[in-house]
């Protein structure tokens, strides 16, 4: 018996010591990352002080200049939103008062009605800078967006429209109603836009298009169209497209990031299990995938025809990594969750992806893609792939805290 005691004594030791060497590994990786952003972003920060103007950094122009953007940008709410995950990482105020400057240059955003986008805009900005600092003010620009967003509300199909169709490639797909994919991040404004101002319109009409996109984005495996189009009045789906993916019935990588996502906060913020299942479901049809690469870091579509010599999109790896630390709270499938997102999170880390100090314009991640069929923003760095990847990292943090 003293012998089975010492034995199992032994056992909880050599647990213990490979648990807190994990754990080690763990806190490296993540003070390791948070110094390199907090060097290379500072780097970005001096850049733009020097030219004493508020300046919103998206990507790289094929001159090799920095392509900065106005706040009409769908990508406009991100690098604002890079500045309060900076701050919450390193405590540091220097990313508060660009953080402040930068956010508050959106204020109009609130009043925009003309693409569905200022979820991304304005919750990615103002709603991180009200969830660290609760300035009321924030809380008034998050309920107005949310007011805009819902103008895009179609009743008879039950879903906010996309884009707009009076003008450019959208009018010649012929729709009348697109939503894409995407749409499912803008539904975490309408969530926190009920919070705030007690108005339940918000909350039902997010649950209503989850509800709808639920119905008819998906395909059998969970792989997704990125675009459907509805007839306004009677709610029948009018086509399924794949506009930025490699065909109408491939899975553009980014496309199934942007539901997995969506779906784990439609869970979040209504507990109804069809959601978790939904992302449970991508989840899976992205692991299962046979192109998806060893890495993790996917192609820029799951049925590209070259590869393994097509493009990889880190912007999707970022987004899937954030959404999955964020899902494992929610799931029985917890642990392998935490494995595949710091598998990719080590993945981007990497000299493949993350950039050297000083070089990629001073962003974060190398290999992002925007649209291959639209010929616009190939393998370049993109300001979500950054953001989400700070998104990931903080919550990698205080999962580990």
């Amino acid at each position: 018996m003293r012998f089975l005691g010492q034995l199992f004594f032994i056992l909880i030791s050599i647990g213990v010591f490979f648990g807190c060497k994990k754990e080690n590994a763990n806190q490296t990786f993540i003070e390791e990352n948070i110094e390199f952003a907090s060097a290379q972003i500072g780097l970005q920060l001096d850049a733009i002080r020097k030219t004493n103007k508020v300046l919103n950094p998206r990507t790289i122009n094929e001159d090799g200049t920095t392509r900065y953007v106005n706040p009409q940008c769908w990508t406009s709410g991100f690098f604002p939103g890079t500045m309060w995950y900076m701050y919450e990482l390193t405590g540091e105020q220097k990313w508060i008062d660009y953080g402040t400057e930068l956010t508050e240059s959106l204020e109009s955003v609130q009043y925009l009605k003309w693409h569905h986008d200022v979820g991304f805009m304005i919750g990615c900005s103002y709603g991180n800078a009200y969830r660290l600092n609760k300035n009321e003010k924030y809380a008034n620009v998050i309920v107005q967006a949310a007011k805009s967003l819902s103008t895009r509300f179609r009743p008879g199909a039950g879903v906010i429209q996309s884009w707009n169709t009076t003008n450019g490639w959208m009018s010649q797909r012929g729709w009348e109603c697109p939503v894409i994919i995407d749409n499912m991040m803008n539904l975490e404004l309408l969530f926190n836009a009920t919070r705030l101002s007690g108005d339940s319109t918000f909350y039902d009409i997010a649950v209503q298009h989850a509800n709808t996109t639920l119905t008819n984005q998906f395909r059998e495996d969970f792989s997704s169209w990125h675009v459907v189009d509805y007839d306004t009045i009677t709610g029948d789906v009018r086509q399924k497209n794949t506009a930025q993916g490699y065909s109408d019935d491939s899975a553009w990588a980014r496309g199934q990031a942007w539901g997995l996502y969506g779906y784990t906060v439609c869970y979040r913020e209504t507990k109804d299990p069809r959601y978790l299942k939904v992302a449970e479901e991508i989840a899976n049809f992205i692991f299962s995938s046979p192109s998806l690469p060893d890495d993790l870091v996917p192609f820029w579509d799951y049925n590209a025809p070259n590869v393994p010599s097509e493009l990889r999109d880190a912007s999707a790896a970022a987004i899937t990594a954030s959404a999955l630390y964020e899902l494992s709270g929610f799931s029985e499938n917890r642990e392998l969750y935490l494995v595949k997102a710091k598998e990719i999170m080590e993945s981007l880390a990497s000299s493949v992806y993350r950039a050297k100090l000083g070089e990629n314009n001073f962003f974060l991640l190398k290999h992002s893609v925007g649209s291959i069929p639209h010929g616009a923003e190939i393998d370049v760095p993109l300001n979500y792939a950054d953001y989400y990847f700070l998104e990931a990292l903080k919550r990698f943090r205080e999962l580990e805290q």
